[in-house]
């Protein structure tokens, strides 16, 4: 499997492995990166932080993660991933699910600019 970086606004990410049902990524937030308030309608999703600190939002939660803290949603649970920082986050994704295409997503908050856009 070819690794292939993907640009986003908020930082960027690698698909590691994947398979019918499931899909890793390894995803690097920069500083002041905020991913959109979003959810999946087929997916699941597991992160891991392996570098630094992140804030989490699940459904009403609001969680803060440090490296080897875990949290998994649901699919179609609203979420969002952000770097309150000054330094860049990873961590690894783990998706389960029946489809796992990046048009998946229901943006329903974003400070670029995509809501309501895949």
């Amino acid at each position: 499997m070819t690794q292939r970086l993907t640009e986003r606004p908020w930082g960027h990410f690698e698909e590691l492995a994947a398979g019918d049902s499931f899909k890793v990524k390894r995803i690097c937030v920069i500083a002041g990166g905020k991913l959109s308030l979003q959810y999946h309608h087929h997916r699941a999703e597991h992160w891991t932080v392996v570098r630094g600190t992140a804030l989490a939002t699940r459904g009403d939660e609001q969680l803060h993660l440090a490296v080897g803290d875990c949290l998994h949603i649901p699919a179609q649970t609203r979420h969002r991933l952000e770097n309150p920082g000054a330094e860049d986050i990873e961590l690894i994704e783990v998706q389960t699910g029946d489809y796992l295409g990046e048009d998946d997503i229901v943006r329903l908050e974003d400070i670029y600019g995509r809501a309501g856009n895949k």
